[in-house]
């Protein structure tokens, strides 16, 4: 009768778990008030430490090997030992040096909430707990017999396995938070323009997993485009919570000017770039600076395909903020609206993902919008062109396109035309579209 009830216990709180990671409410790794044990405890040959991987495993065994020596998440800290980061932090008069100081380390390193083990060392830059969470009390029992991915889970590690968790947590670095974010002082300062899609940037990640029979069974299995299309609804929300925070949403007379299309200023003033009708309803006024919308065009897109409903209500929401920033209504009211169909969108994709046979209408509808004059502005091209690559990638994988040869050959001519943000042509974009379109338009039995 124990064993059943203790059993019960862990079903119970297995379930009250996964219910956290589909509402999003997993802690995130540096918010956790576990004890971080440092990466040397997963660095042994005989646990995640292996030159080469291991077979019959059910993991690779290799994936401390494929961190340390591949990824770039390893060598996050030591970017700020560069002659660019020490510009940085003179130009921003921080105190400290750029290793030291906090608002560089928020992203270019793991900086644990809670006290740390004598093995951690924040030189190991986005370190194996800073995706996968405190080791304190998941590390022993994840190798017992009779452990589980769920239960190692409810002891705290970090579930980026599922797509909504994932994107809160790769967000949290590479579009920020009201915690940890790439201001426009910072980027006046050197810092790169912030750029990311979640399923373009896993691609191009050495894999320390592989997705065999053995991690559907305990994972399940997500394709690319869920991926993207669960990143693209986390953006939109996290661009919300940034615009409307009191500290993170404005700075001194101004707001945040990074949540605004970056061109609508970087251009000559000869270069008259505003029209009457925007992606949202029409623009309110010439002059305004304009949201950073790319985000939003996709999720309209892929809401447009699985919600057309839910689609309409999210349009709205858009601009009716849009018309809050320019001054007509209350930009917190609308703002929380906006959030609220964000996250809304986010749980409907995470619960039933995409259909199978709405890839094609969409990869047709992320060029058609193209075309007609949506990705006025470089981020929404940007923002498109890694949608297609994981959209198509997806069909080619189902057989429904063929001839990767080609469609790589027509998506390295899209990328072609993103190379400098601030030689962006808008027509040369949508002319590089029609080229495209035959590709994803032509039905595969007429081949």
């Amino acid at each position: 009768m124990n064993r059943l009830r203790g059993w019960l216990q862990a079903v119970g709180a297995t379930a009250i778990t996964l219910f956290a990671v589909l509402a999003g409410a997993q802690v995130l790794p540096d918010k956790s008030h576990d004890k971080t044990l440092g990466v040397l405890n997963c660095a042994s040959s005989l646990c995640h430490g292996s030159i080469a991987s291991w077979n019959g495993s059910p993991v690779t065994q290799n994936e401390y090997v494929v961190w340390s020596r591949l990824d770039k998440h390893a060598r996050a800290y030591q970017l700020l030992l560069n002659e660019k980061s020490r510009r940085i932090a003179a130009n921003l008069a921080l105190p400290q040096p750029a290793h030291q100081s906090r608002i560089c380390l928020d992203c270019h390193a793991y900086v644990p909430a809670a006290p740390a083990a004598e093995a951690y060392k924040v030189s190991d830059g986005i370190s194996c707990e800073g995706c996968h969470g405190p080791a304190e009390r998941w590390i022993a029992s994840h190798t017992a017999p009779e452990a589980s991915h769920k239960a190692n889970i409810a002891n705290g590690l970090y579930p980026s396995d599922q797509p909504l968790a994932r994107a809160k947590l790769c967000l949290s670095c590479h579009f920020g938070t009201s915690d940890k974010y790439v201001t426009h002082r910072i980027m006046a300062a050197g810092h790169p323009r912030m750029s990311f899609e979640m399923e373009t940037f896993t691609n191009l990640q050495p894999a320390h997993f592989k997705v065999d029979a053995d991690y559907i069974a305990r994972k399940g299995h997500f394709d690319g485009v869920k991926i993207w299309a669960i990143g693209q609804a986390v953006a939109v929300g996290t661009q919300v919570d940034i615009l409307l925070d009191p500290r993170r949403g404005r700075d001194g007379a101004f707001p945040e000017l990074t949540l605004f299309d970056c061109h609508a200023c970087h251009h000559p003033m000869a270069d008259k770039r505003w029209k009457p009708v925007g992606n949202f309803g029409k623009s309110v006024s010439p002059g305004l600076v304009r949201l950073n919308d790319s985000s939003m065009l996709m999720l309209r897109l892929i809401l447009r395909q699985i919600d057309p409903a839910l689609g309409e209500r999210f349009v709205q929401s858009v601009a009716q903020l849009n018309h809050a920033v320019a001054g007509t209504g209350d930009m917190a009211d609308r703002g929380r609206a906006l959030k609220s169909v964000s996250e809304e969108a986010a749980r409907k994709i995470a619960a039933t993902g995409v259909s199978n046979e709405n890839l094609r209408a969409m990869a047709l509808a992320l060029v058609d919008d193209g075309i007609a004059g949506a990705y006025a502005d470089y981020a929404g091209a940007e923002q498109a062109t890694m949608a297609l690559g994981s959209v198509v990638n997806t069909l080619h994988k189902l057989g429904q396109l063929k001839s990767a040869p080609t469609l790589n050959k027509g998506l390295a001519n899209l990328r072609a035309g993103l190379v400098e943000d601030e030689a962006y042509k808008p027509a040369d974009f949508q002319a590089r579209l029609r080229a495209f379109r035959p590709l994803v338009a032509t039905p595969l039995a007429s081949r």
